[in-house]
Order: C-alpha cells, then sequence, then structure tokens
C-alpha cells in the first residue's frame, strides 16, 4: 500500500486528547492534527520523536494533517487504526494468509453478531463464507515480541465472542492481528493490561477461531504485509492445533 500523495516528515511535540497532536514541521511551522488512533499509543508518543503526517485538502476538515508513522525502537511504526483493514484486504488477495485468498468476493464492513459490522466477509459459491476481524497492533515491550491490546478493551472481548458465534453456526471466523512495525517475530496476547481479552481470546479458540498474526514492512512511502508469525502465549499448549499460524517463510 503506497501513500499518494507522499507523507510530510515531522517531529511530535504532543499527542493529546486522544484525537489530537502538536508537531514542528521541517520548515519550523507548528500545526495541530489528527490523530486516527484512540487507544493509548503505548510506547509511541514520545515528544522530539520524528512522524509522518499524510496531508488533506477540503473545506470541511478541521485539520490538514493526519498522523501516520512515528520512529520509535530504531524502527517505524504506523499508528493509523484505519490501515490494517487495508493492509489485511491486499495481504489475502495476494494469498499470503493460508487459503482466504481462494474467495471470489471480499466485502467489507457488513452488519453480523449483536449489532456489530465485520471488517471482511469472504465469500464463495463453492465454499464456506468466513468473517475476519482485523485488529491493529503496534505495542511492543521485549524485543521482537508484538503484543495486544495495549490497554483494556471490551469491544474487542465482544468480537471475539461474536467471532465464536460464528464458527459455531458453522461459518469460518478468523481474528488477524495486523502488526504495523517490522522488528517483532511473535506475537502474544498482552493478558496482564486485559485479563479479560486474553479470557475471551482463549474461549474463542476453543470455539473454533482461527487466529493469525501478520507483520508488516513500514516506511514512509508504503506499508506492505511481511508474512504471518507465531503466536507466542503462555497457557494455551493444548489449544495450539487450533490456532492456524505460519512461520514467516
Amino acid at each position: 500500500m503506497l501513500f499518494n500523495p507522499p507523507l510530510v516528515p515531522a517531529r511530535l511535540i504532543a499527542r493529546y486528547k486522544r484525537f489530537l497532536f502538536d508537531a514542528e514541521l521541517e520548515d519550523g511551522t507548528f500545526i495541530t492534527g489528527s490523530c486516527p488512533n484512540t487507544g493509548s499509543m503505548l510506547g509511541l508518543t514520545t515528544p522530539g520523536s520524528r512522524i509522518w503526517l499524510s496531508e488533506h485538502e477540503g473545506a470541511k476538515r478541521k485539520y490538514r494533517h493526519v498522523f501516520e508513522l512515528i520512529e520509535a525502537d530504531g524502527t517505524t511504526v504506523g499508528v493509523n487504526t484505519a490501515m490494517p483493514n487495508r493492509i489485511a484486504a491486499e495481504a489475502i488477495a495476494l494469498g499470503q494468509i493460508a487459503d482466504l485468498g481462494d474467495y471470489t468476493t471480499v466485502r467489507r464492513e457488513q452488519n453480523y453478531g449483536r449489532n456489530s459490522r465485520i471488517d471482511l466477509l469472504l465469500t464463495d459459491p463453492l465454499r464456506i463464507s468466513t468473517y475476519v476481524e482485523v485488529k491493529n497492533v503496534h505495542f511492543m515491550r521485549q524485543p521482537g515480541l508484538a503484543e495486544f491490546p495495549d490497554t483494556a478493551t471490551a469491544r474487542g472481548a465482544k468480537h471475539l465472542e461474536e467471532l465464536g458465534d460464528m464458527a459455531q453456526a458453522g461459518y469460518r471466523a478468523v481474528m488477524l492481528f495486523v502488526i504495523q512495525r517490522h522488528d517483532c517475530h511473535r506475537f502474544r496476547i498482552c493478558g496482564d493490561l486485559d485479563p479479560v481479552y486474553l479470557k475471551a481470546f482463549k474461549r474463542a479458540l476453543g470455539r473454533g477461531v482461527e487466529v493469525y498474526a501478520l507483520k508488516c514492512r513500514v516506511s514512509a512511502t508504503e506499508i506492505t504485509a511481511a508474512g504471518l508469525i507465531p503466536i507466542d502465549e503462555p497457557g494455551i499448549a493444548a489449544l495450539d492445533t487450533s490456532i492456524k499460524i505460519s512461520a514467516e517463510g
């Protein structure tokens, strides 16, 4: 996925109120922009960090600049939570996630469950429909280990429950974690920050939900899928056969 037009480099001054950030552009101009990430962004808001912004015109836009990338831990990390759905759709179309690329139709944001929308619905006349829920990941505390979530997410636990409902109803149900950074080799559920989500994750696995973790190459010019990585989850070894994962090739 190419950034077109090219991103604008800047230095982060502060991210605040979840939706806003202040930054200094390379020409010395100070701006306030929109942050398309309502999460905690733990470890990704250090003042002075190098960042990249998309730039948008339009009379109805209050803020012209949107926070897209940040340099952290020696790598470039994507922070826009709208990107993983696009990355996932591209990776599926390219056959990078098991056999999910074999479906004839991919539809986005379809109603399902209890007043929810599934991120991607894969259909084919000759196959069982597959429901794919996509989550953005960019949290890393230990080198090489990506984790989700970085704060408690009741909504995320609800999505896992609804995926389990679809699996038990006879459909395929997939939880896809898209990791917007390249310096990770394993993925883990962050149970110490959200034990409720970990419990929901284990329950979803037991109900037949498939789980994949996809890392990305991220640069100021593009974000591309870089392969599946193993899911490292202590305490659920007995369920390993239910986790449809693949080491990076």
